[in-house]
């Protein structure tokens, strides 16, 4: 029997969203057109008036919708920053690559 190694976890991204907002539609295109390109991400998305949701927003307390965490961590508010992000996952991967 031979072992395959364990597909590396996606990178957990959360997305915080609230009914009528363009900037949480345009978000939700963005990561998905990332996932599609073969970006190793847990998309989780989280209506704003959700119990979870609302827990995320009343301890992040971000100025617009969408919240998006990374990792758990507070990552962006409003429009996506996709440059942003697209760096930070080229940074994850170099990072994976260094360890493997």
């Amino acid at each position: 029997m031979t072992s395959q190694p364990l597909p590396e976890p996606g990178l957990p991204v959360t997305l915080v969203t609230a009914a009528g907002c363009h900037y949480c539609d345009d978000a939700q295109a963005t990561l998905n057109g990332l996932v599609r390109a073969g970006a190793t991400l847990a998309l989780e998305t989280v209506d704003a008036t959700s119990e979870r949701g609302r827990a995320l927003l009343t301890t992040h307390r971000p100025p617009m919708s969408p919240l998006v965490l990374v990792d758990g961590y507070y990552f962006s508010a409003g429009r996506l920053p996709r440059r942003k992000l697209e760096a930070l996952l080229r940074n994850r991967q170099a990072i994976g690559a260094s360890r493997g």
